[in-house]
């Protein structure tokens, strides 16, 4: 099945080049100037994939996201402008799995579009078995189903999220520094910086508290990267 990937910027030009580069990659595009627009033609048909401008008038793309993730945990990359670097951190808290700074080159958006798909079907791949399920306490982690949840409460996480977590929560007690993390979530020839890992940890612990005030089972050690608690001695 053709994969579909959502474009949703205010220019034109990049509309028009990037679906031409997408389309020739094989993939289908619908293309979408319109925030709102965007957001009714998803609602009915949805894409496997969104490409979302920070920058757009009537509706930007941090409202697009909002409104987005109220239903869908459809993988999300931003475009933004070298100018907007708060942005970027904001949109990666809000739950986009990952950005892209204008001007950019359309091989690499589609080297991050590939790479996010990638692992959404590696995911989507396994087999339901019992046996992969991982469970640390009151944390319950199924892969075959990309489900997550903390004391009987469903917590939706996005591909990268899910990732990171099943990552930290592997080996409870055991350091995962900030590289670690990036392998594990994205490809080898997609490079992320350390602000990219931590706003995903901050999103990681916003999710899990909205269920629980008091989670903190994710421990930052300053300096040094990331560990999911071990409870066992206490």
């Amino acid at each position: 099945m053709t994969t579909t990937i959502a474009l949703v910027d205010d220019d034109r030009n990049i509309l028009t080049s990037v679906a031409i580069a997408l389309e020739a990659e094989g993939f289908r595009v619908r293309s979408f100037s319109d925030g709102a627009e965007a957001l009714r033609a998803l609602a009915e048909r949805p894409a496997d994939l969104v490409v979302l401008d920070i920058k757009m008038p009537r509706m930007d793309g941090m409202e697009v996201l909002t409104r987005l993730r109220r239903d869908s945990q459809v993988p999300v990359i931003f475009l933004t402008s070298k100018d907007e670097e708060i942005d970027e951190v904001l949109g990666l808290k809000m739950g986009a799995d990952d950005y892209i700074t204008k001007p950019f080159s359309q091989r690499l958006l589609i080297e991050r579009i590939r790479a996010i798909l990638r692992r959404r079907q590696a995911a989507a791949d396994h087999e339901p078995d019992a046996g992969q399920i991982m469970v640390r306490g009151d944390l319950t982690l199924d892969p075959s189903r990309h489900a997550c949840s903390w004391k009987g409460h469903d917590v939706k996480l996005t591909v990268t999220e899910f990732l990171i977590l099943e990552t930290l929560a592997q080996r409870p007690g055991h350091v995962k520094s900030r590289d670690q993390l990036m392998d594990a979530a994205y490809d080898d020839n997609v490079y992320v910086d350390d602000r990219t890992i931590d706003s995903h940890i901050k999103r990681l612990r916003k999710k899990l508290r909205a269920v629980d005030p008091d989670f903190s089972e994710i421990e930052t050690l300053y300096g040094i990267g990331y560990r999911y608690k071990d409870s066992r001695g206490g």
